[in-house]
């Protein structure tokens, strides 16, 4: 009987003896996570992904500047002899190693016939993620705008994805706070600079107003409450970040206050703080001044004087006398309510326990979870994640026997129909049996 393989120690770069399973606690991969599911159907874009940018950093800059290039081409056929006088710049085994690299990754279709290329839907679809690699380096905002020119075509072209609402709200609330630290810092400059920021943010979000808009009718008129709610959560961040306005115009005002005009010069405090930030050796403005003595000097001393006196001399609130405990009183009567569980998990657990009684180490999940009703199945397919919980496995009751129970759920990412009257279609699983 073969040792089951160790967790590794580290992450390694490629481990062919390691599975996927190897890298977590409970030795499953998270198949219950909406974002793992999805990850999963696109194992081809991931695919394409690590062929472009995986070896050296110089060789994974060529394969971009090549794909790239390639893309921007208009002909939908392209012979070798198109793509020499496209890449004329490149030497024909350079070019060679970069051309069966992209075949080798389905980025690229070769007809042996008529002895041409043809770029494949993957590639069209991977352009796409690559976008922002051709945009302005210097732009701060640049993705802010991407999010929302996202946002605002999906919703357009009908394509609109609660995960992009998601990321969206993200970058709201991130730069929520970045303005938020800015304002707290009591910086001029610091907030001058967020100013700026925040207006260009402000605008780009403002002009985005349509869409959101739109979105949240869209939601509300086909039911959609998740994408709903997201929406409503972004008109909430969009709202937040306009109240931030009169806070920024207060805060500048406050810096305002600050400044001080040095005598009737019109140099202002900030004109010397900038004027210092360009000075390249602020040590040298004080050469020759470090062994000058100074004597201190009490300006007005009386004022001071009279000052303390009088802060001696005024009226102290007098402190409260201590006062005793009130009467004791007798407690009124109560009766202490206890909340009974649905009968679900119990069912559950006998079900469980007359499977291990029986010598079953592996069961589908949908035995176990539907019947009855919609809402008991769904109540039960909640129940599954209690099983081997780490935290509850120590509480009292029905709770901690489900989470102190040998059998372990194994969520599939294919889904099909099932025999129900109630459910029609629900993810493939399966309940396994650990061994102690």
């Amino acid at each position: 009987m073969s040792q089951p393989t160790p967790p590794p120690t580290s992450l390694p770069e490629s481990d062919d003896a390691l599975r996927l399973e190897d890298y977590f606690r409970d030795g499953a991969a998270p198949a219950d996570a909406l974002l793992w599911w999805q990850l999963e159907r696109q194992e081809p874009l991931q695919a394409a992904l690590r062929a472009l940018f995986q070896g050296d950093a110089r060789v994974t800059k060529l394969r971009l500047w090549v794909f790239l290039e390639l893309m921007a081409l208009r002909d939908a056929r392209l012979t070798r002899d198109a793509l020499n006088q496209a890449f004329h710049v490149l030497r024909d085994e350079v070019l060679d190693s970069v051309l069966k690299r992209l075949r080798e990754a389905e980025l690229l279709a070769w007809d042996a016939t008529a002895q041409t290329y043809a770029v494949t839907p993957l590639a069209q679809q991977l352009v796409g993620l690559l976008q922002p690699l051709t945009a302005d380096a210097t732009d701060q905002d640049a993705d802010l705008a991407a999010l929302l020119a996202g946002v605002a075509g999906a919703h357009q072209l009908g394509l609109l994805q609660p995960a992009q609402l998601q990321h969206l709200l993200a970058q709201l609330a991130r730069l929520r706070e970045e303005f938020a630290d800015a304002m707290a810092s009591g910086s001029e400059f610091q907030l001058r600079r967020a100013r700026q920021r925040f207006e260009r943010a402000l605008t780009l979000v403002d002009r985005a107003g349509e869409a959101l808009k739109a979105i949240i009718e869209q939601a509300q008129t086909h039911g959609d409450a998740r994408l709903e709610r997201l929406a409503r959560e972004l008109g909430g961040a969009q709202a937040s970040l306009l109240a931030m306005a009169s806070q920024f115009n207060r805060a500048l005002q406050q810096a305002d206050r600050q400044r001080v005009t040095l005598g009737s010069t019109g140099v202002t405090t900030t004109d010397v703080r900038r004027w210092l930030q360009a000075v390249p050796q602020l040590d040298a403005l004080a050469a020759g001044l470090v062994s000058v003595g100074l004597q201190p000097v009490m300006v007005a001393a009386q004022e001071l004087v009279d000052g303390a006196e009088a802060e001696f001399e005024r009226d102290r609130p007098v402190a409260a006398a201590p006062e005793g405990l009130p009467a004791a009183v007798a407690a009124p009567l109560g009766e202490l309510a206890v909340m009974s569980l649905p009968p679900e998990m119990g069912l559950m657990q006998l079900l469980l326990n007359g499977w291990a009684e029986a010598g079953h180490t592996e069961q589908p999940v949908a035995p176990a979870v539907l019947g009855g009703s919609y809402a008991r199945a769904a109540y039960r397919a909640q129940l599954l994640p209690l099983l081997g919980d780490e935290q509850a496995r120590h509480l009292q009751g029905a709770t901690g026997d489900m989470a102190r129970q040998p059998w372990r759920v194994r969520w599939a990412a294919e889904q099909g129909e099932v025999t129900d009257e109630f459910v029609r279609w629900m993810s493939q699983g399966a309940l396994i049996k650990e061994t102690p």
